[in-house]
């Protein structure tokens, strides 16, 4: 038999559980080629949609291959220790370890730039499709094209050629550092298998949740008044981070061992099927892979949280936008108004008007506050606040003797809260106003450029508006009048914002188009959501390969074990059910801890990014769980056929 009859016959023998490995490299191939092809898309930067997409996906396609990088080079060398018998039986037969290396390399070389080429295919095939999914979310009105890109195309080759060298590098000093008797071993010593509990494992485990419940409650005090200044804020997200992430390494090395021992406890030694296969394993092999599933878990969490926020943001874009900008069209002149409007009056667009006349003053809100200010760039005895008259808000009417806030941002809500009640003095050029606070509303009346950072507007009797500005201080005033426009008929709103932008209004920084500010969120969470989306359904699917090939290995190891149980009377269905409860325990745990650290860093911070939480997050966390349990599928699957071949 000569070594291309050899390379061959491994190529077939291997190619049954290279098949996923197979799968995750044209599938990284094709999403890298497919986003390198956007980047070189005249139309990412082009006229209608304005978002600049070339710099953000060129740093998801670095990010992309940094991810795809780690998990080639970990795989091949998982696979590299599997065939390390098949080498050491080459060595007998007397080839020599270059001609080993060659081998392997050719066969490498084979199934590599196969699926490098397949890859490319697919991923011109699906190019298309791409980008008309990114043109959909961030709603670009252009036309997606099927064009294929020489540029790209070369850049896709050079990198994964480089990739594949590191690989070759990595089996070259793999073969030339072990000796025929440790290549015999190496299978044997790449599992720690520890078969008594130690008091130092069940303190490190005791550690592990106690540093992971730290970093939880730490992480819902964050936003809540307990950190004010910003080193105090940093401070508080490093020790989360160090916390989280150590409690998660110390967690699998020694609270999952110890959690399981006291359950083997409470039943003081007699476990059932399920249990020998499923408890038992997981208890002597979680530990050795540590730091790998603290890796899989936090970048699981990292991908979770992050497609969750960006989501939230683009879920929650009309609704934040409307908090911002309260009516279609915001002016604050009344001459550029009327401009405004007789143009909609020769083009036959039917409109509603609000004016709000708004004066800036100076209060002393120190007697309604629920929190402690100290250390914020907030003084709460000078504090700037937009006034305006009940005579012009629908629906309300105030007393000459109270004050009634409304417009409150729930951002600003988790660093400043009011009572509800107390006294707040209006300061003026010659003297004070005291008022009674009664309360908070949510209704935004003004836009964003009224208010200071967000905080809520005054709404006070006629007759006290009136005094307050007779007495202004002129150092503080902005817009003294607040015009929104309001388009009776929606199908007339793209129109209105095309005459809107006509007449230069869109560049004027007081003046807001509300279908304008939702376009362009909508672009820019959406252009977010997408690439954050694909790199993390590229992690998901590498680390999801990854476990599937430990799971393989660990097969192969018990499989003797499954003719001993066979022996003792136990059926293939008894061994099928423990292998799938190992297995929920093999992907849950890794998928419920990354779920659980993704939830607490969302909760966190949510707010900061738009107005709904549940939904979005859920919906997240849903599509991942599924997608996640597909590869514990596959592995049951696995494990199905190996118990066949051991019995």
């Amino acid at each position: 038999m000569n070594v291309n009859q050899i390379i061959f016959r491994n190529l077939k023998k291997n190619i049954k559980n290279y098949y996923l490995y197979v799968f995750a490299l044209i599938f990284s191939v094709a999403l890298y080629f497919a986003f390198v092809t956007l980047q070189y898309d005249p139309a990412m930067d082009a006229a209608k949609g304005s978002i600049k997409g070339g710099a953000a996906l060129r740093a998801a396609s670095v990010l992309l291959i940094a991810i795809v990088s780690v998990f080639l080079l970990y795989a091949n060398q998982l696979f590299i220790k599997r065939r390390s018998k098949e080498i050491g039986l080459f060595q007998l037969i007397g080839m020599t370890k270059n001609k080993i290396f060659q081998l392997l390399g050719a066969e490498n070389f084979i199934l590599y730039f196969s699926s490098l080429v397949i890859g490319i295919l697919a991923g011109f095939s699906v190019s298309k499709l791409i980008t008309m999914i990114l043109y959909k979310i961030t709603g670009v009105n252009e036309i997606a094209t099927l064009t294929f890109s020489s540029k790209a195309l070369i850049q896709t080759v050079a990198v994964f050629s480089v990739i594949y060298l590191f690989i070759l590098m990595m089996n070259y000093f793999f073969i030339k550092r072990q000796s025929i008797l440790s290549l015999f071993r190496v299978l044997s010593s790449t599992e720690t298998k520890v078969k008594k509990l130690s008091i130092f494992q069940v303190l490190i485990g005791i550690l592990g949740i106690i540093l992971i419940v730290t970093g939880y409650y730490v992480s819902s005090k964050l936003f809540g008044g307990d950190f004010t200044t910003a080193p105090q804020l940093l401070g508080a997200m490093l020790f989360i981070l160090a916390s989280v992430i150590i409690g998660t390494y110390l967690f699998y090395k020694g609270s999952v061992s110890f959690i399981f021992h006291l359950i083997r406890k409470r039943k003081n030694g007699y476990l059932n099927i399920n249990e020998v296969l499923s408890l038992s394993s997981i208890m002597f092999r979680m530990k050795s892979n540590a730091l790998l599933l603290t890796v899989i878990t936090t970048v699981s969490a990292l991908a979770v949280g992050f497609l969750s926020l960006t989501y939230i943001s683009y879920y929650s874009v009309e609704k934040s936008a409307r908090d911002n900008v309260p009516a279609d069209f915001t002016i604050t002149d009344v001459k550029d108004a009327d401009e405004l409007k007789d143009t909609f009056k020769k083009n036959q667009i039917a409109f509603t008007e609000t004016k709000i006349n708004v004066i800036q003053v100076e209060a002393n809100i120190k007697d309604i506050l629920d929190s402690d200010l100290e250390g914020m760039n907030f003084d709460p005895n000078v504090m700037q606040m937009a006034v305006v008259s009940d005579r012009e808000v629908d629906g309300i009417d105030v007393s000459p003797d109270d004050t009634v806030f409304t417009g409150y941002s729930d951002v600003m809500q988790k660093f400043i809260s009011f009572k509800d009640y107390g006294k707040i003095k209006w300061k003026t050029q010659n003297g004070a106003i005291t008022q009674h606070y009664k309360g908070l509303r949510k209704e935004v009346i003004l836009p964003w450029t009224f208010t200071s950072g967000g905080m809520p507007v005054a709404i006070v009797d006629d007759t006290v508006f009136d005094r307050l500005k007779k007495d202004l201080n002129p150092k503080i005033q902005k817009e003294p009048i607040y015009i929104g426009i309001d388009i009776k008929d929606e199908k007339n709103i793209e129109k209105a914002n095309d005459i809107f932008r006509t007449l230069g209004f869109d560049e004027i920084w007081t003046y807001n188009s509300l279908y304008e500010m939702v376009k362009t969120q909508k672009q820019l969470y959406g252009l977010s959501m997408f690439i954050v989306g694909f790199l993390g359904l590229t992690f998901l699917i590498t680390s999801g390969c990854i476990l599937y090939f430990k799971q393989m290995d660990e097969s192969e190891d018990e499989k003797p074990n499954y003719t001993i149980l066979r022996k003792l009377g136990y059926t293939r269905g008894d061994l099928l059910r423990g292998i799938q409860s190992k297995q929920l325990f093999n992907f849950g745990i890794p998928l419920g801890i990354g779920l659980l650290h993704g939830y607490f860093a969302v909760k966190s911070g949510w707010f900061f990014f738009g107005t709904e939480l549940w939904t979005p997050m859920f919906i997240v966390m849903l599509l991942y769980t599924v997608l996640y349990s597909i590869f514990g599928l596959l592995s049951v699957l696995y494990y199905k056929k190996v118990i066949k071949e051991a019995l």
